[in-house]
Order: C-alpha cells, then structure tokens, then sequence
C-alpha cells in the first residue's frame, strides 16, 4: 500500500503557497480583499507665478517626496514653456524655460496623491554631519551657553532636539534665547544650534492638506536624524511628530521655488479631497512601477473580461465535487451543471431556468420521435444539436416579439451541451423511467443553482480573478475531497437500518 504522506505534503503546498501569494499581493501592491473598497485622496495644484523680465527665464520648483503619500498623476500646464522633470530620489524637480518671458507669468503644476499609511520618514542612508554655523559676534555667546544649557539636560540626538524644542517655546524664555529669536527664524534657530553639535538636521516644507481650500501656503518644519530615522519638529509652536494631514513637499533642504529671469514670483496651493476605488489605485500604482508583469490586467479589456468568465469555472468545479463526493448529489453529466451556472450567470436564475426546462422538455419531446426511426447515435445527436438551435431561435423571436428582454439571453446556453443533455435524459428515460430522469435532472440544476450562487457572488469574483492564488487553494481541496471514500451525506439514511441494528 502506497503511502498518502508525500500525497498530504502535495496539498498542504499549494493551499499554503495560494493562501501566502494572495496574502502577498493583497499587502505588497495594496490589492483590497474586499471588493468595492474605497480609498481617499488628495487632487493639489500648485501655481507658480511671477513677473517676466523680458529675458529668458527659468523656473525651477519643487515636487512632493513624502513617504506617506504616493504620487499617483503628476502633470504641469505651462503653454509656450519647455518642462523637464527630474526623478532623482534626492529631489525631484519641475523647470520651466523659455526664451522669453514678458509680464505675469503663471505656471501650474497638478499631483494627484494617496496616503500610503507610512509615517515614519526613513533615511536612505547615514547622512553626512553637518558644517557648524559660524554664529554672528553679538549672538555667539549666547548660542554657546544655550547649546551647553540643553546639551547637559539630553542623552542622545533625539533628546537633545526635544529640549531645545521644549526651551524654544517655553513661557519664560532666557534672555539668551530672545536674543538669538531676534535675529533668527525658530527653524533656522533650531537647525543652526542642532548643527553646532554635528547633529543632522534640516528645513523641510510642508503642506497642510484641507479640503477644498485655496490659495495656501507651505509651512516649514525641520527634520532632525537619530538612528536611521528623521523625526518631525515644528519649532514655531513646539510640536513634535506628524500632524494629520500634512504633506511634505520639499525635503531636499534646497529651495521650493528659484526663478531666473523673473521677479516677484510665490506658489500657491489649492487642494481637494477625493474618494476612488482601492482596486483602481492599486492597479494605477502598480502601472507607475511596471508591476503588471505577468498580471492579467495588462492584456486588452476583451481578453480580461473573457477569462473573468473562465477563472470562475474552478468555483463551480469545487461546488460539484463537494455536492457529489460529499453529499452524494446525481446530476447528468459529471460537470454539465458548471456550464449551466456559466449560463445562468448571462440570464439571471429565474430566466436561465425556465428556458432550460423549455428547451429540455421540447427537445424530449422531439428526441421520442427520432428513436422511432432508429437512426444512428451520430444522426440523432447531430438532429438533436439542429433542433435545439431551432428551438433556442424560436423562444428567442417570441420573446422579441412578445417584447421580453429577459428571453434574448437565453441564446447563452451551451447548445452541444444541451443536445447531449437531451440524449442522455432520454436514454435514461427508457432505462430508468422518469423517476431517475427527474431526480438526475433535479439534481442538475440544483447544482447548478448553487455553483451559479457561489459564482455570482461579488466577493468570489473579486478573489478568483485579483487574487490567483486562490486557485491552487481551491485544487488543494479537490484533490483532497478526491481521497474520500466514505458515506456520502445522502447515503447514511440508506443504511440506517443498519446502524440501528
């Protein structure tokens, strides 16, 4: 006797393989589990003006790199301009240039972005320790008693940025802090003390994102590194971490805006919140970082609905071995009831069953006729196919012409399929009688009812087809109903008797 143990191992692989690529893709490329999902995003325009001064000019600006939103379309509106966009990690840059530019100038650049849930701003890499700022004579004394003060009270760099946060923005501030306040930005106050200790640190601008408002500014924050990570600070009211909703859109420590060959330029922002649907975002990122290769939706539309019909089979495959292995249901023809869910799901259930049983009861009918004449099984088949289409073309015109819709679609019935279905009823018929042709062809479309249910459900046509992994869990489990060799579900009242003995 063989051993089933390498057969067990078989299953317990594709289920655990299907379940971790679904898992996989649902985490990686963000592919929602749950159809319909839907996720919130941000639509910013940026306008970038100034005033030419009859000269070639330049504009350089910019662009959003924040690890907690994901720049999903970007594009710029600038007639008669030239646009280069540079896709360093570093940072990413619009410019514009022209020959010549004469009076107001209004440039506009457009992203459209989606929060990614990352937080935490990661460093790409040690960076460098920063050059200490030579402090003017009349503030030197002063920054180095403040810098001491501070440094004593903290024990790493984190620490050390929130104490001269916390002294920054303290009710009673000394007088040294007034002092060098007086002749310095927070920020720049902040980052220059932060340097003097060959901490990195830098100003970063950020955008507060509000729905539907207009003409905003950018805010500036300053970055301050400590093990791999940079924290958030915001001098200017004493704030530490993240506030909600804010979008950093320039973390180079460079300029947001520099304009050559023009004067009196500024940026302003207007923003609105949007609701899209979670597959298409994922998909349209996913597009962005060429991850649709062998992914079935970058073949053309056609193709993809056709095999959104056919990964639905192994759905009604795994009802069919579960209802007849398990539960002992009799159907004619071992898979004849998939097709019909196939079919079912074209017509809708109420339809798709009345004109079955029209088309079998008709076809019954004119297949008693043809064995009267002992034709051979080839002829009878091929006149039982030619029948059925007649019969399918004839309820077809009487729906239209009876102006019900519902009965075009009837045209969707596999017509080989039927044909063999009429054949084997009436073979049956005369074997059996019509006790077993009803309970064979009860049990067929009672089958077929159920796979149709499960097939049409919106959830299982959401995994089947963006979740492919699924299908080796479903062989799994037909592989392993495959071994069962017990009662079926139905045969236990048969043999009843017996256990009562």
């Amino acid at each position: 006797m063989h051993s089933r143990k390498p057969f067990y191992i078989l299953v317990a692989m594709l289920f655990i393989a299907g379940i971790t690529a679904s898992i996989y893709r649902g985490i990686e490329h963000n592919v929602p589990f749950l159809p319909g999902k839907q996720v919130q995003s941000w639509a910013v325009d940026a306008k970038v003006s100034f005033q030419g001064t009859d000269a070639p000019a330049e504009v350089s600006f910019s662009l959003p790199e924040d690890p907690a939103y994901k720049v999903l379309v970007e594009n710029a509106t600038s007639p008669g301009y030239g646009l280069t966009i540079t896709n360093n990690q570093v940072n990413r840059r619009a410019i514009w240039s022209v020959r010549e530019a004469s009076g107001q100038q209004d440039l506009y650049y457009k992203v459209t972005l989606i929060p990614t849930g990352q937080d935490k701003i990661l460093s790409r890499g040690e960076p460098d320790i920063p050059k200490p700022y030579i402090w003017p004579v009349t503030e030197s004394a002063a920054a180095m008693q403040v810098t001491e003060e501070v440094w004593s009270k903290s024990a790493t760099n984190l620490s050390f940025a929130q104490q001269l946060n916390k002294e920054l923005n303290a009710n009673d501030r000394s007088q040294n802090i007034e002092l060098l306040l007086a002749g310095n930005s927070p920020s720049k106050l902040f980052t220059r003390v932060l340097h003097n200790k060959g901490i990195p640190a830098q100003e970063v601008n950020g955008l507060f994102l509000e729905d539907q408002r207009r003409r905003q500014q950018l805010t500036t924050f300053v970055e301050v590194y400590n093990n791999g990570e940079w924290h958030l600070f915001d001098p200017a009211t004493g704030n530490q971490g993240r506030p909600e909703n804010l979008l950093l859109w320039a973390r180079s420590g460079k300029s947001v805006l520099d304009v050559i060959g023009g004067v009196n330029s500024q940026v302003n922002f207007s923003m609105l919140q949007d609701t899209r649907s979670a597959l298409a975002t994922s998909l349209d990122v996913m597009r962005n970082d060429n991850a649709l290769d062998f992914s079935l939706y970058q073949l053309p539309l056609e193709e993809q609905s056709l095999f959104k019909g056919i990964l639905l089979i192994p759905i009604g495959v795994l009802m069919v071995v579960f209802l007849r292995v398990l539960i002992g249901i009799k159907t004619s023809g071992t898979f004849m009831p998939v097709l019909i869910a196939l079919a079912f799901i074209q017509t809708t259930l109420f339809t798709g069953l009345i004109g079955f049983l029209l088309i079998v009861a008709f076809g019954l009918m004119i297949r008693s006729y043809l064995s009267q004449l002992n034709l051979l099984l080839i002829s009878r088949i091929s006149a039982v196919i030619i029948v059925v289409i007649g019969i399918i073309g004839l309820f077809t015109l009487l729906s239209y012409k009876f102006g019900l819709s519902e009965g075009l679609t009837i045209t969707f019935f596999p017509m080989i399929i039927l044909a063999w279905t009429i054949e084997r009823m009436s073979i049956l018929w005369e074997e059996e009688g019509a006790k077993e042709v009803a309970l064979q062809g009860g049990g067929s479309l009672f089958v077929a009812t159920l796979a149709y249910l499960a097939m049409s459900n919106t959830w299982v046509q959401h995994w089947v087809f963006n979740f492919l992994g699924i299908h080796l869990v479903i062989l799994a489990l037909v592989l392993l109903m495959g071994q069962y060799t017990g009662y079926r579900l139905l045969e236990l009242k048969r043999f009843k008797p017996l256990a009562g003995e």
